[in-house]
């Protein structure tokens, strides 16, 4: 089964060699030499079996040149004892079975390993190369008991254990070389799901790998961005912490610090622990270690009444009640993943409590267990022999009546049963793989040429073949595993309350599946939580949460929880917590005051409701009804001198067109569409140029009036009805065909502008082509230049009423307005460039109009005396 090299190895660890530190092996490897120091039951296949009966808190991490104190191996473990009782159950519970491998009976041979490194090592040589002969086993090592009878009598070709990842490595490095399986029952470091540098391994025990991904989904569902993490000099933390940190990236999660302490834990090392931990803001601590470093730690915190810290329990401590025991309050209220808990294993309490005084004497660690657990000493004990009264002084005499029914042991607990369930899993996969070896038939097997297995004379690989190809049930649970030999991660959420006696009640308040789809694989029941500081959890954040209406801005050189709050820059929005960036709203919204969410941008036009409005409506219904008015006034005194003389066709036709240009006014209130913005312009540009082309014939028929009396002049003639007429359509023509270019090819349209005010949106008419609306504009000043110069040429003519001069003045007034207009136009923006636009237009209209006509109105209503052919006349 075996190589010679191996034996030969095997043989060097036994006779003491100096293959390893035999200081390492004084305790715990001798206890491995005696047969009574071993659980052992004869079958057709044996399986192998490692537990950790002892352990030391000062060293589970030994090399081959660590040098410890000798007889440091003096602590039992009754939880150990359960999971090698676990086994031994499990195998002959399958052995009673019919389904069951029915044809073969299985073996155990069981040993110590003492939680360390050459001790593990020594016994798994011991199980893989067979129960030795006691000549073999006290050292007095002949060549002729090197025969392969002699040493290869019951060969385990797969061992279950170890409980410890960095024990389980080392012999995996030894073993695997052979392809011996290896089935852990509580190792959980991810570096052992590497097929490549462990091809023989497989484990009941979930990678941690998962147990990685639910701690960082923990923390970040309650909100702890900032969490400290420690753990023990080990593989199982290193890889563990190096694990987390890369997994809580995803869920915005930092690590205040990392800390790593020794096995062995001095003073100087628990100060300085300490002080990282005092010194950081973080109220959380996440712990990597096994039972025995962390009750260390927490005896520190508890001398120097450091309180006020939430911990974070990985699986190795998460249901350690002698923990609370030894630390009282301390871990109220702490949270840890625990591999997953089975209600029962039918008949496996009435199999541990079936121990009796008269069945455990060959059993030396069995003996051990009785006496620690009744104070007593059992007549005829192996423990003298091991460890001498040193260690246990008992003075008493076990008296054979004593009873485990009578007292509590956590041997005897079977309410946790988690690191048992995964023990009795293993046998029944090993179970399982055999049992699919043995139905296996010749031309249909997995093997060269489709051959089977002999289930009772195997290769390990072949076996190992067919664990990593078996699933099963057990209990009513499936089990799987994956490509790695890891089974489908289950966790139970832990959480520990005080109960009603002060005992320790540790209550399931959720769950982890692995198995669980779309990323919701922690499910948590908050309202079952007792946490340390009352009915709230410890808030663990290294800048507070940034709200609505703020952005995450990070700080140079410090993790991604270190960050300041930001305002959401203008336009932009956040409507969650901790937004690492604004969303920019819509280009018809804008943000709120509190910026958190978008809402319709205020829409903005020169309506006829609000004061402006009312205003030019108000201004340009007056002046359309003052124009009209005095449209009546010159029809009612159409016959009278002074409207007579002064042109009375032009100046019916001007006082409709100022009536229109009021009227003009009403157009720039109300909504802007693109018709009502192509009718605006036009009809301003075209109004006014017909009021100019009135006043400019007007004006040039008073000039050229006096002109033609001079003597031989016949001027007048070109200056009739019809040519006054033709010269006010063809001054108002001009700028028709200068319209109709412009709405050919650029018309004015509608708009929403929003270059003035962001959350405002400006609708208004723009002018599309800017040429035309200038030349509009312009072409209007060019008629009113040319009438005031002819105003102004003829304001000194003799008359008794000029009306030149009141045309002078009109005109000024109308250049007043609109120089003013320009600048104060490019100037403002919106409804308020409209309104300037509008009372421009008011205001030059009303400027013509009173200018005009008021005097004349003034004579004809109150100074009719002065209405006369007489007073025309007088010079």
């Amino acid at each position: 089964m075996v190589s010679p090299a191996t034996k030969l190895l095997l043989m060097l660890y036994l006779v003491g060699g100096k293959v390893g530190s035999a200081a390492a092996l004084d305790t715990c490897a001798f206890l491995g030499e005696e047969e009574e120091n071993s659980l052992y039951e004869d079958g057709d296949v044996v399986i192998g079996g490692l537990f950790p009966l002892h352990y030391s808190p000062v060293s589970s991490l030994l090399t081959f040149k660590t040098k410890p104190k000798p007889n440091t191996y003096n602590y039992f473990s009754s939880r150990a004892l359960r999971w090698m009782q676990t086994m031994a159950f499990a195998v002959k519970e399958i052995n009673q079975r019919s389904d069951l491998l029915p044809q073969l009976k299985l073996g155990f041979h069981i040993r110590d390993s003492c939680d360390d490194i050459p001790v593990s090592l020594r016994a798994s040589f011991v199980l893989v190369n067979g129960k030795p002969e006691r000549s073999f086993r006290t050292g007095s090592v002949k060549s002729s008991d090197l025969s392969c009878a002699a040493v290869n009598r019951n060969v385990s070709s797969v061992v279950i254990g170890d409980a410890g990842s960095g024990v389980s490595m080392a012999i995996l490095q030894s073993l695997g070389s052979f392809y011996i399986p290896l089935v852990s029952y509580f190792a959980s470091c991810s570096c052992l799901s590497n097929q490549k540098q462990f091809p023989t391994f497989m484990r009941t025990m979930p990678s941690d790998s998962f147990q990685i991904k639910a701690l960082a989904q923990l923390v970040s569902y309650f909100g702890w961005t900032w969490v400290g993490v420690i753990g023990v000099e080990s593989d199982y933390a290193r890889f563990a912490i190096q694990l987390f940190l890369q997994e809580s990236v995803h869920f915005s999660v930092c690590a205040a610090y990392t800390h790593f302490y020794p096995v062995g834990l001095s003073q100087f090392d628990l100060d300085k622990l300490l002080m990282v931990i005092q010194m950081s803001s973080s109220k959380v601590i996440i712990n990597f270690s096994g039972e025995a470093e962390i009750q260390v730690i927490l005896r520190e915190i508890q001398r120097q009444n450091l309180t006020g810290f939430q911990w974070i329990a990985s699986e190795a401590w998460a249901t350690s009640k002698s923990l609370w025991e030894k630390t009282g309050n301390l871990l109220m209220g702490t949270l840890g993943f625990a591999i997953q808990r089975v209600a029962v294993i039918p008949e496996l309490q009435q199999h541990l409590l079936n121990l009796t005084p008269s069945s455990i004497y060959k059993v030396a660690f069995l003996a051990e267990f009785w006496e620690d657990t009744f104070n007593c000493r059992l007549n005829g004990s192996m423990n003298t022999h091991y460890h001498g009264k040193e260690k246990y002084p008992y003075s008493a005499t076990c008296e054979g009546t004593e009873d485990l029914n009578d007292i509590y042991s956590p041997y005897s607990d079977v309410t946790q049963l988690r690191v048992s369930y995964n023990v009795y899993k293993a046998v029944y996969l090993v179970a399982h793989a055999l049992h699919d070896m043995s139905d296996c038939k010749d031309g249909w097997g997995p093997f060269l040429n489709k051959t089977c297995a002999d289930p009772i004379q195997f290769k390990p690989w072949q076996l190992l073949y067919y664990m990593k190809h078996t699933n099963f049930s057990v209990l009513g649970e499936k089990v799987n595993f994956d490509q790695n030999g890891d089974p489908i991660a289950y966790y139970d959420l832990m959480n520990w309350q005080r109960g009603s006696d002060g005992s320790l009640n540790l209550v399931k308040v959720g769950f982890y599946d692995a198995s669980l789809p779309g990323g919701h694989n922690l499910v948590i029941n908050d309202s079952m939580i007792m946490w340390p500081a009352g009915k709230q959890a410890i808030q663990s954040v290294c800048s507070q949460s940034c709200p609505s209406g703020f952005r995450v801005a990070r700080r140079k050189r410090e993790p991604i929880c270190c960050y300041d709050c930001v305002p959401c820059a203008e336009g932009e929005v956040s409507n969650k917590t901790d937004s690492v960036e604004c969303s920019r709203c819509s280009r018809n919204t804008w943000p709120n005051k509190a910026r958190d969410h978008c809402i319709p941008k205020t829409i903005e036009y020169l309506s006829y409701y609000e004061f402006m409005g009312i205003l030019v409506c108000v201004v340009s219904v007056l002046g359309a009804c003052i124009s009209l008015v005095i449209i009546v006034i010159f029809c009612i005194y159409k016959d009278t001198p002074l409207v007579r003389a002064n042109n009375m066709e032009l100046s019916f036709l001007l006082l409709v067109f100022l009536t229109i240009c009021f009227l003009v006014g009403l157009l720039f209130l109300g909504k802007p569409s693109d018709w009502l913005c192509r009718v605006r312009y036009p009809a301003f540009g075209i109004s006014f140029a017909f009021c100019i082309s009135c006043l400019l014939a007007k004006t040039a028929v008073v000039l050229m009036a006096f002109r033609s009396r001079l003597p031989g002049s016949n001027v007048m003639k070109w200056f009739g009805s019809k040519q006054q007429r033709a010269s006010v359509l063809l001054g108002t023509a001009v700028q028709v065909l200068i319209c109709l270019i412009w709405l050919l090819i650029n018309p004015p349209h509608a708009n929403q502008n929003t270059d003035y005010h962001s959350a405002i949106i400006i609708i208004e008419c723009v002018t599309g082509s800017d040429v035309g609306f200038w030349l509009v504009l312009g072409y209007i000043s060019l008629l009113a230049c040319m009438c005031l110069i002819m105003a102004f040429l003829a304001r000194e003519l003799p008359d008794n009423f000029n009306e030149a001069k009141l045309i002078t003045f009109s005109i000024l007034i109308f250049f007043a307005v609109w120089i003013t207009f320009i600048p104060v136009y490019i100037g403002t923006a919106g409804k308020y460039t409209v309104a300037v636009h509008a009372f421009a237009i008011l205001a030059s209209a009303l400027g013509l109009l009173f200018c005009i006509f008021a005097p004349k109105c003034y004579i004809i209503l109150l100074k009719p005396e002065k209405n006369s052919k007489n007073q025309i006349m007088q010079r």
